[in-house]
Formats: C-alpha cells, structure tokens, sequence
C-alpha cells in the first residue's frame, strides 16, 4: 500500500481495546501538551520564497492580484499560504495516526451547500491540498484561522484562547463519540442546516438564530440561477458569459482565433471525457448539456492565478443553464513532508479525497487531464460553479458567535476524520480532558504571531519592489 493512500485495513484487524492502547501509547511519544508547541526552526524558509515559487507556475498577469489579495489583512495573508503553515507544521510533534486531510481546515473552509438530495448541508468546501497525513494538522489550521480572525476583531486574547478551546473540545468530543458508533452510523452522519438549527437553537440567543435563518435563506439564492443572471448576458442574440477583465475574461478575448479554437476544442474535449469519471446517471444528465461558452474566472486568495475555467452549458433551451467550473489541480502542498499522492493525477487526487470527507458530495464532481496551448499537461477538477453555497462572515461575529461556529466546525472535522482514519485510537489519545484544547489554544497564538510577521514580509517585499501587487 503506498504511503499515501488510506486503507481500512489499518484498523479492522484491531480489536477496539487494541487501538484504545494505541492511542493511549502514542501519548509517550507526542505527549498532547506537546502541540502547545511552536518554534520556528533555525532553517525555515523565507515566507516570501514560498509564495513565488508557487506562482512561478502560475498565470503570469494574475500572480500580482494574489499578492495585492494576500497583502490586504493578516487573515487574507493566512488563507493564501498553506503551503507556508504546512512546511512549518512538518517540524511539530504528531501521534502517528493519519486521516484524510484536507489540507486548508481554515474557519472559512466550513460551509453551507446543497446535497443531491437538495437539502442544505454544513460541510468542509475546499479540497485543493487534501492528501493522507497527521490529523493534528488540520486541528491546528482551523485552531490557528479562529486566533487571526478574532484578532481582527479585536477580541481580546482571554476571548480567543476561549474560541479555540471551544473548536478543539467539540472535534475531541465528537470524537470520542464516533469512536462508539459503529462504521455505518459514522459514515451516514451529516450536518443538515434545519437539524442544526433545532440542536442549537435551545441554546442561542434569538439574535444568532435569525441571524443563521438569513444565511440558510441566502444561502439556497446562491444557485446556477443566481449565477446565470450574474454571469452571463444575451449579446447578438446568444447567451454569453459576461465579461469581467480581469477577474472575468471569455475565451474569445484571452487569445488569437487559432489558438483560441485549439484549447476551445481541448476543453471541449475536457467536458466528454470528464464525464467518464461520473457516475454513469450523472453522465447521462451532463450529455444532455451543450456547450454554449468558456471564461478564464480568478476564485479565492491561495488559488489566484491557477488556471481556473468556468463553462457554461445549456440544456432543454437557452435558459436551462449548467455552470462548470475547471480548476487547476497541482500538487497537495503537504506532499512535499509526507510523499505525493497516490492517484494517477492530481484531479482525482482531490476528487478522491473530498467524497472521502464530505458527507456528500457535488453530482458533477469528477476530473480530468488537458494539454494546455503550451503543449503543458495539467490536471484539473471540476464541480458545479454555485450551488447553494453559503459562508461565514468573521468580521460580524462576537466571540460567543465565533465559539459556536468553531464548535461547528470541529464537529464537522472530526466526523470526516472518523471516516477515514483511526476513530477509536485517535479518540483514546485525545482523552477526555482539556489538555489537547488548552495546547492547540496556545499554539494558536503562536502562530498567529507568526502569520502577521510572515504577512508583514510580503507587505515590504511589495513596497521594496521585490514582487509587484495589482497596483504596481
């Protein structure tokens, strides 16, 4: 089995006592109030290297709209540079017990979006990095996003260190809750929006309860109408995507006519062939879609200025719109400390791993290989555009609003983590005390302080002239 691949048959051979005392034996190693720890070493790389040699392979023009994004606040800094925290993660201490990571656990990675069925979930979103390795990375960049975002909101350290406990005792509780429930019980459980706002709302003021009824109702507008009416026009009697340069620009205008027909055909091609990594229902439904138009989309902050394409297809007439989006898969950034991935390509690499994690995952969920007009072979993924996609808003929450999202969100880390890994032995290592939240609580504030130095070191490398923003 190689390294990176995770395998049931780590576990099933085990009986439950069996993996109890492995959780517990792992404490001599990594003791918990070891992840208290952060030091950074004597050799760490220079933040600012890490990120160019990101986008050295990246879309040239849009390299400067990351900096200018990543430039803006500390936690924009925090959400573009996983790659920095993973290569500092790989020197803290670990149990030795691998899940499916995700990769970038940051508090805005958890949100609502729609399931086949149409019903409104909470979730992890993001799976770009996700790769097989310790479970305690996740923790602490969720840990760590909690500690940026209430510093930007000024709570004080008392409220953060409370925030972060509370995030980490509901994944180790919810742990060691699953560590009791049998296989199938854990891989059906699932965070529906209505069933979370029955839990939580004996226990929440009348204000967070309206206020999670508005995000759940604007979360179901945020849909492949929404984004039709947003995205696209009728120009010359066709429905065409709308551009936006340079955050939306249509394939038309991006290149010349050859060159432009080429990689028109090629992600054409994309699209059928793609289709072929579905289930064979969900391939039916995407043939009966045309392709009607491509646009080059800049998303996010870490992934500016990877290739990312959002297609438009049109079904029964030109108002029955589908919205792909192709994104660019490159290299999980934890590969590099705990080996690459198994998978042929990078694409089903995430694919693989987002439907190992989510309780359920996006229909049109699939990937695929394309030969770019360089002659450059590139992996990609690709999901719906939006669908009933809603996310948190850090700058409007107080520390008990912010608590009880991070309550939320470790729930939700923790039950993909079952999924994959050692439930009952990483449940025994957590342990039933405060020991592990109170660590990750200080770790947290570590990091934080490192963050702001790191996002301090690109604000004067873009003043120095070293790297050029947007405004450049």
């Amino acid at each position: 089995m190689s390294e990176n691949q995770i395998s049931a048959a780590e576990t099933v051979h085990l009986t439950p006592r069996e993996r109890v005392e492995r959780g517990k034996a792992a404490r001599s190693d990594a003791p918990r109030s070891s992840h208290a720890e952060f030091r950074p070493s004597s050799k760490r790389p220079d933040p600012v290297e890490i990120i160019e040699k990101q986008s050295a392979t990246r879309v040239p023009e849009l390299v400067p709209i990351r900096y200018a994004r990543m430039s803006e606040a500390p936690f924009r800094f925090y959400r573009g540079a996983a790659a920095i925290m993973a290569a500092d993660l790989a020197e803290t201490p670990r149990s030795g017990f691998r899940v499916q990571c995700c990769g970038d656990a940051h508090m805005l990675n958890f949100r609502l979006l729609a399931s086949p069925e149409r019903r409104l979930m909470f979730d992890i979103n993001d799976f770009d990095e996700t790769l097989p390795g310790p479970w305690e990375w996740d923790v602490k960049r969720l840990s760590a996003s909690l500690v940026i975002a209430g510093r930007a909101n000024g709570f004080s350290s008392k409220e953060r260190a409370s925030v972060v406990r509370a995030a980490v005792q509901s994944y180790r509780e919810r742990m060691r809750a699953f560590a009791g429930m049998g296989n199938l019980d854990v891989w059906y459980t699932s965070y529906e929006a209505d069933d979370l706002r029955d839990q939580w709302g004996p226990v929440v003021g009348a204000g967070q309860r309206n206020r999670w009824e508005r995000a759940t109702e604007r979360a179901r507008t945020h849909d492949t109408l929404q984004v039709f009416d947003k995205l696209t026009h009728i120009l010359d009697g066709r429905r065409q995507i709308a551009p936006d340069p340079p955050l939306l620009v249509r394939l038309q205008d991006l290149l010349p006519d050859r060159e432009r027909g080429d990689l028109e055909k090629e992600i054409s091609h994309l699209i059928e062939r793609y289709g072929h990594t579905l289930q064979t229902d969900r391939r039916f439904l995407l043939e009966q879609y045309r392709l009607a138009d491509i646009a080059r989309k800049v998303v996010g902050v870490g992934s500016v200025g990877t290739r990312c394409w959002i297609i438009l297809l049109l079904g029964k007439d030109d108002e029955d719109p589908l919205f792909l989006q192709a994104k660019e898969a490159d290299e999980s950034v934890l590969a590099p400390y705990i080996g690459g991935s198994a998978f042929r390509t990078q694409g089903e690499r995430v694919v693989a791993g987002q439907r190992l994690m989510q309780a359920t995952s996006d229909i049109f969920l699939g990937w695929e290989r394309v030969q770019g007009i360089d002659g450059k072979r590139r992996d990609f993924y690709i999901r719906q555009l939006r669908d009933w996609k809603g996310i948190a808003v850090t700058e409007d929450m107080s520390p008990k609003r912010m608590a009880n999202f991070g309550r939320l969100c470790g729930a939700t880390l923790a039950r993909a983590h079952a999924r994959s890994g050692d439930r009952i032995a990483i449940a025994a290592y957590l342990g039933g005390s405060d020991v592990f939240d109170c660590a990750l609580a200080t770790f947290a504030e570590l990091y934080a302080d490192q963050n702001e130095k790191d996002h301090q070191a690109l604000v004067d490398a873009i003043q120095a002239g070293r790297v050029a923003d947007e405004a450049a």
